[in-house]
């Protein structure tokens, strides 16, 4: 071989990676919701009772089987060593009932079955169990689903202007404020919004979610899933504005896709196919993949999908994204963009 074995041999081409903090374009997509749908296969939309049953007989089944485990054999390891079982037990349980926790989200779509009363039966079985009142929930879910991307009217993760920022924010702007409000969203953050909508929407009085007569319960808004609703423009843009027409489901493409590794299966696929998720909401689970798959292609740059390990981007978020604000001269549009600098 001689210096043949020193001759370069051409890279292999490798794909472009995608920027995570790139904008997203924040005009109208070339195409329609309608156009979307059918580049999806007719039987993406079909549900299954048997088939969803299966994912609930499952998931409780693995449910008992860690609770077996840890009630029946924890107590027999050595002292230290069940200081670092029980933690391990809390996280995996937590997760295998945040995949319930999806399909009693799922009922609230009515992406179950084809009945809405079996949904709604199963929906409020299952997240009454995780002590999640179904249907407030269900209802102020569906606004936020009607209004992603809204500063005015979405209902959760609403992000503030630098002005509304509070007294403590620059205080907790360093990797230690950062590591405490990322521990106190991942473990309250949930039962605080539900009970006292912390990072809600703001309303004229108490949103609990386990008042009957609160601004979230459906009495109290049943008028206002009678009339249309706009869409808002994409993010990581938050919008006051109404970019797109009405009838365009906009807001549904600020959502974005994103890798939990193993997570994804125990949470459905939830994670990483939420962009399909919010644009037809009754597509059960066990189909979003295939649907995602088929919407890739025509959305293009339209399609967000983030693959940054999901530890990091939580910290990366953390640390990039404490308010929004529009960026100068375009103040007219509507369009706010995420700012870091205190």
């Amino acid at each position: 071989m001689g210096a043949g074995g020193r001759m370069s041999v051409p890279p292999s081409p490798k794909k472009p990676a995608v920027d995570p903090l790139k904008r997203v374009p924040i005009t109208k997509p070339p195409l329609t919701l309608s156009q979307i749908k059918k580049a999806i296969a007719p039987h993406c939309f079909r549900r299954s009772v048997l088939r969803s049953f299966s994912y609930v007989v499952y998931d409780f089944i693995l449910a008992s089987l860690f609770y077996y485990v840890a009630t029946g054999y924890f107590h027999r390891l050595p002292q230290p060593i069940r200081y670092i079982a029980w933690p391990l037990y809390w996280a995996m349980q937590g997760c295998v009932l945040t995949g319930v926790w999806v399909i009693a989200h799922e009922c609230g779509h009515h992406a179950f079955s084809n009945y809405q009363w079996l949904d709604d039966t199963v929906g409020l079985i299952l997240h009454s169990s995780l002590f999640v009142p179904y249907f407030s929930w269900k209802y102020s879910h569906r606004r936020h689903h009607s209004n992603t991307g809204s500063l005015e009217r979405d209902e959760v993760f609403v992000p503030k202007k630098k002005s509304g920022l509070r007294w403590w924010a620059k205080h907790f702007n360093n990797p230690p404020g950062r590591l405490l409000s990322i521990t106190i969203q991942l473990t309250l953050g949930w039962p605080l919004y539900l009970a006292f909508n912390v990072a809600g929407r703001p309303y004229d009085r108490l949103a609990c979610h386990y008042n009957p007569y609160g601004p979230s319960s459906p009495t109290e808004n049943v008028s206002k899933f009678t009339s249309p609703t706009p869409a808002s423009s994409p993010q990581p843009t938050w919008s006051t504005a109404w970019c797109w027409p009405k009838g365009y489901r906009g807001g549904a493409l600020s959502t974005v896709d994103r890798d939990y590794g193993i997570l994804n299966k125990v949470f459905h696929n939830i994670t990483d196919t939420h962009v399909v998720h919010h644009l037809f909401s009754t597509i059960p689970h066990y189909h979003a993949m295939e649907a995602t798959k088929a919407i890739k292609p025509i959305l293009g740059e339209y399609y967000q999908l983030d693959g940054t390990p999901v530890y990091k981007a939580i910290w990366r978020e953390a640390k990039e994204c404490l308010y929004v604000e529009p960026d100068e001269g375009d103040k007219k549009k509507g369009v706010f963009w995420f700012r870091n600098q205190i």
